[in-house]
């Protein structure tokens, strides 16, 4: 009887062999081995067969919890696969997973967002915390600039031009879409990255580490990139006593704030890189709350004229 762990192993050969045939491309890969590997941390010493639908579908609710339903779908996707290669493999007689529907993304849609000092919450809770170098950046850069995850980690030196007299510029690229977008640096991430650069220099002085490559912004001392931060996020929601929040979530506190300082969804759609305006809709309830602004303004006006 084989464990998931073991059916995960022969799955990773069948992955590695098409990805030498180009049939699965570098990020595909990496994407798979990643979500693989947490999957493992949880169902590894499992015997395949005794893992049933009950067990599945109470992994992918909690999965739920922490991720996206989009990213909970990934995951369902990896068990499938593995299931799908222990028949072919003749490891187990049937698939519990066969039955097991996708979750509806708009149907779970999450519409959970911070306000400015929630923010600024957040980020002094995350210099509380052992990622307190990195993690301010990578906040700023989800609420100020709507990066998402993949997008952050993804980000290298070279997509950011600091223009020290002004305010300069960083460039985004989303797998998910094949969507690039380049944006004018906001002044608070652009004030974390810098330090997180002169943390890195100087650590890898102090400690003489010698640097594989210097091309992603978020990395280890040597160069690795950061695959992940889980942990440290988690403990900075903790600490600012904001619970169910997501880092995607910046996504939303990022659309959110743009349209209550005054955007429109079109402006909305452009900045956050969506490529239909449908998928902005979702922050159309919020408009009301820009016209209150606009309002706002319109009395004092007339009050000043008065």
């Amino acid at each position: 009887m084989m464990t998931f762990s073991e059916v995960g192993d022969s799955l990773r050969e069948v992955w590695q062999k098409k990805h030498r045939r180009n049939e699965l491309s570098d990020s595909t890969l990496q994407g798979y081995l990643i979500r693989l590997g947490i999957l493992d941390k949880k169902l590894g010493k499992t015997i395949l067969s005794a893992i049933n639908k009950k067990k599945i579908i109470e992994l992918q609710e909690e999965l739920l919890v922490a991720h996206s339903p989009a990213n909970s779908n990934r995951y369902l996707f990896i068990i499938k696969q593995v299931f799908k290669h222990a028949l072919a493999i003749n490891a187990i007689p049937d698939d519990p997973v066969k039955g097991i529907k996708y979750l509806s993304e708009s149907q779970h849609e999450r519409n959970r967002f911070l306000v400015p000092p929630q923010i600024t919450k957040l980020v002094e809770a995350s210099k509380q915390t052992r990622a307190k170098h990195y993690l301010p950046a990578l906040i700023f850069l989800g609420a100020e600039h709507g990066a998402s995850k993949q997008e952050a980690l993804s980000l290298e030196w070279e997509d950011i031009d600091f223009w020290m007299d002004g305010k300069g510029t960083i460039r985004f690229f989303r797998t998910k879409n094949k969507n690039e977008r380049t944006e004018y640096l906001m002044p608070r991430t652009k004030k974390s990255i810098i330090k997180w650069r002169k943390h890195l220099e100087w650590m890898r002085h102090r400690k003489k580490i010698q640097v594989k490559s210097d091309r992603f912004v978020f990395c280890r001392l040597d160069g690795t990139p950061l695959k992940r931060f889980d942990k440290a996020w988690r403990k900075t929601c903790q600490i600012a006593g904001i619970e169910n929040f997501h880092y995607h979530d910046l996504r939303h506190t990022f659309c959110s704030n743009l349209i209550v300082s005054g955007s429109d969804l079109k402006q909305v759609k452009d900045m956050i890189g969506h490529k239909d305006l449908s998928m902005t809709d979702r922050y159309t309830h919020l408009t009301s709350l820009h016209k209150s602004i606009i309002q706002s303004n319109l009395a004092q006006h007339y009050e000043e004229q008065n």
